[in-house]
């Protein structure tokens, strides 16, 4: 069985009337790739600032390895942390960054040297050692301030939207990279961004958060095939969401039809809400559809076409690798198994 190696207990945090985090329990464990995923405002870099110890907790506990490091200060907290804004030392070369807290111990120079090569052929940048850090890309010095950070031989890191600045190209490129580092070191990652295609790449688990509460937590797969409410199908990629009647075990109603399903366990006649994903909606004649409606819109996103379709008052959205022409009409099947159905709750 895989070991905590830190828990968040009843952790509540605000400032001044607004309440960031709502009595939050999270258990992390050691040598996963967790990340938290939520909008702006939901409590994430909050959670992750607690945990780093520049920011304390109103109520609850911090445990690392079961011991209590609720005043810890930072510095004796077995964490790194790696920020949007690297803050590396413009007037130190990459050597010398990396190599800064090392010397803050006191560390002998051959151990520092043999530590900062091994950290430079991590991150991919060996031969840089006396380059000024402001000559480098906006990827090159994230990749220090990774290694900086990792340099230390922290438990855990903690990465708050370290991303974020970086284009299209590089921030794909480095997902897969923090990827591996993170599988070759075996270390507690903890990531906080508000971009679901990085959760979903890089993640173990991923912690879906809004308004200082936990809505979901699970793997990539589970948050994505099986949203536990509206909030998170919507967040989580696009959803065809739409208000339903559980009949009986894999029998449901919603558009006025009655579709079979794989769910159970719900109260005959429950009222429940629906979602299916845009690419499981099956493009056939109109004739053979379970559904029928109008063709209001089609764009292609490169790999596929997103087609808008008008079926009496609701809207859907298909994704289809097969275009579709505006003011035809289209037919669409949905599978028993491409059906998802959610209680209804408040968010």
């Amino acid at each position: 069985m895989v070991e905590n190696i830190i828990r968040l207990e009843k952790i509540s945090k605000k400032y001044d009337d607004l309440t960031v985090l709502d009595n939050l329990n999270l258990d992390i464990k050691k040598n996963e790739f967790l990340t938290l995923l939520g909008p702006s405002g939901c409590g994430k870099t909050t959670t992750l600032k607690i945990i780093a110890g520049f920011e304390y907790a109103d109520d609850g506990k911090v445990l690392f390895e079961n011991k209590e490091m609720n005043n810890l200060p930072p510095y004796e907290r077995q964490v790194n942390t790696v920020f949007q804004k690297y803050a590396l030392f413009p007037h130190m070369n990459v050597y010398e960054n990396i190599a800064f807290g090392l010397k803050i111990k006191k560390m002998q120079k051959d151990e520092i040297d043999k530590k900062v090569k091994e950290m430079l052929k991590l991150v991919a940048l060996e031969g840089f050692e006396k380059r000024k850090v402001d000559s480098l890309s906006g990827g090159q010095q994230q990749r220090i301030a990774i290694a900086r950070a990792l340099v230390n031989e922290p438990k855990v890191l903690l990465l708050d939207e370290p991303l974020g600045a970086l284009d299209l190209k590089l921030r794909k490129e480095m997902q897969i990279e923090l990827k591996r580092m993170q599988q070759k070191l075996g270390i507690t990652f903890i990531f906080v961004t508000h971009d679901q295609e990085e959760a979903l790449t890089m993640s173990d688990t991923i912690i879906v958060m809004n308004k200082g509460k936990i809505q979901q937590m699970g793997s990539p797969q589970d948050i994505y095939n099986e949203p536990e409410n509206s909030f998170v199908a919507r967040f989580i990629g696009e959803s065809n969401i739409f208000d339903g009647i559980m009949l009986e075990d894999f029998k449901v109603e919603f558009c006025n039809i009655l579709f079979d399903c794989v769910d159970k366990g719900f109260e005959k006649k429950e009222d429940i809400e629906v979602v299916i994903r845009p690419e499981d909606i099956k493009m056939v004649d109109p004739k053979d559809g379970m559904l029928k409606g109008l063709v209001t819109s089609v764009v292609f996103k490169g790999v596929h076409y997103e087609i808008e379709v008008k079926e009496n008052d609701r809207l859907w959205i298909l994704h289809n690798t097969k275009s579709a022409e505006i003011g035809t009409e289209l037919g669409m099947d949905i599978y028993p198994e491409d059906i998802h159905i959610m209680r209804k709750v408040s968010n």
